[in-house]
């Protein structure tokens, strides 16, 4: 495994969690759908280039960029580090990561 599928795993179950987090925090159905969606995106994507798909990693790094950029905003409007800093912050990482251990 690599360190570029490690951090697409990593990612994707941070994420994923993170809207079940948002879910129970505040019933956010938003948090939760788009969460799991993103997150399972992501660890499909990880274990798509595990396998040895290119695709696989690709879209990882795709759904990671969009993720950073939807947090971004977030973050910008509610100046709030959790959750909008906190995965720009993470995102930023697992990108770099995936970009670099290519």
């Amino acid at each position: 495994m690599t360190s570029s599928i490690l951090a697409a795993f990593i990612y994707g179950i941070f994420t994923l969690l993170g809207g079940i987090m948002g879910y129970a925090k505040s019933r956010s159905q938003i948090s939760l759908i788009s969460g799991c969606f993103s997150g399972m995106l992501l660890l499909s994507g990880a274990l798509a280039a595990l396998k040895g798909n290119a695709w696989g990693l690709t879209l990882a790094m795709v759904v990671t960029a969009l993720l950073i950029i939807v947090f971004i905003v977030r973050w910008l409007k509610t100046r709030k580090v959790m959750p909008a800093g906190l995965m720009v912050g993470l995102g930023g990482i697992a990108l770099a990561v995936m970009i670099l251990g290519q």
